[in-house]
């Protein structure tokens, strides 16, 4: 029986799970669609993982990220939970050790993070606008009738590529009707938004950030061959991708928990959790004039979690105390 960490990532459009060994070897990954349904992913990831390894692997320890890793670790039964900067970084630091710049582009946001010596010294994260996301260009391919997959490949056919209005996702998608209007090609329609996406990006994201080589390139956007080349281009660097570039936050979670569990007992549920009954609800509270939104989560009709509460007096409360 082979031990192993579990790491998972959840996130607003895909969910990811990443099983590692003590030598931080990858035995298995998984790359599942939320679809708005945090819950049924990772139930779903742990079936899976559970049917082809559950025989084979001991799971030592569980580390969760993305923006539902406080729901997530009631769901798995996780050893540590971490911010996705922290996360991505120890990953790239395990896998690409060196790097200086991360950019990370996934379905619904994007992060640049800058490192150091092994150290994270700055970083930001673009959460307001969709251009320059992996779901904006979902939604152009599908727009155009182009499966994503062929997208990038596309754009690099391009002979005289158009410049595309990119600061906005709305205004981006207008001036690409308009540049179809004109007559232009649809490769060369295509490498002009790949160029204003990662023109956004570097203006907006990567603004004041000093982008130093080695640069890796990750996320579900890291697929893209036309983004790859757009960056390569605008930076004039060579863009380091990945082997799991699409699930790195989970990675980095398999090796922040063998870090978490060294001398613990892990508090992993089991593959079985995956069959769990699980229900989140919210309330408000109105102890006070913040009235906190608190989030609990029941596990088999009983109470198991709840956070959300600035002061505490839920989230540190007995499970079985009612709600105000």
């Amino acid at each position: 029986m082979k031990k192993a960490y579990l790491g998972v990532d959840v996130g607003s459009v895909s969910t990811n799970l990443v099983v590692a060994d003590e030598q931080g070897e990858i035995l298995e990954s998984l790359y599942i669609r939320t679809k708005g349904q945090p819950v049924k992913a990772v139930q779903d990831g742990l079936k899976k993982l559970g049917d082809k390894l559950g025989a084979d692997v001991t799971i030592m320890g569980v580390g969760t990220t993305g923006s539902a890793r406080n729901l997530t670790s009631v769901l798995v039964g996780a050893d540590v939970v971490k911010n996705e900067i922290t996360a991505h970084a120890v990953a790239i630091s395990r896998i690409v050790p060196g790097t200086q710049t991360i950019i990370e582009i996934g379905g619904q946001d994007s992060k640049i993070i800058i490192m150091r010596n092994g150290i994270v010294t700055d970083f930001a994260m673009n959460t307001v606008c969709a251009a320059g996301t992996g779901s904006f260009l979902d939604q152009q391919a599908y727009r155009l009738n182009i499966p994503i997959e062929q997208f990038g490949e596309l754009a690099l056919k391009a002979q005289t590529p158009v410049r595309i209005a990119g600061r906005c996702a709305v205004f981006a998608e207008s001036d690409m009707v308009h540049k179809q209007q004109l007559g232009h090609s649809l490769e060369d329609i295509i490498a002009g938004l790949c160029d204003a996406l990662v023109r956004n990006y570097l203006n907006n994201v990567g603004k004041g950030k000093e982008i130093l080589a080695p640069v890796v390139f990750q996320g579900g956007v890291a697929a893209n061959v036309g983004i790859k080349e757009a960056f390569a281009k605008a930076l004039q660097l060579e863009m380091v991708i990945p082997k799991y570039y699409d699930v790195m936050g989970a990675v980095g979670c398999c090796f922040l928990a063998m870090e978490a569990t060294r001398h613990k007992t892990t508090k992993f549920k089991g593959w079985q959790a995956a069959e769990f009954k699980f229900r989140p609800t919210s309330f408000e509270c109105k102890g006070c004039p913040n009235l906190c939104e608190v989030i609990q989560v029941y596990e088999n009709e009983l109470i198991v979690a709840r956070w959300g509460d600035r002061c505490g007096k839920w989230s540190n409360a007995s499970l079985n105390e009612k709600v105000c």
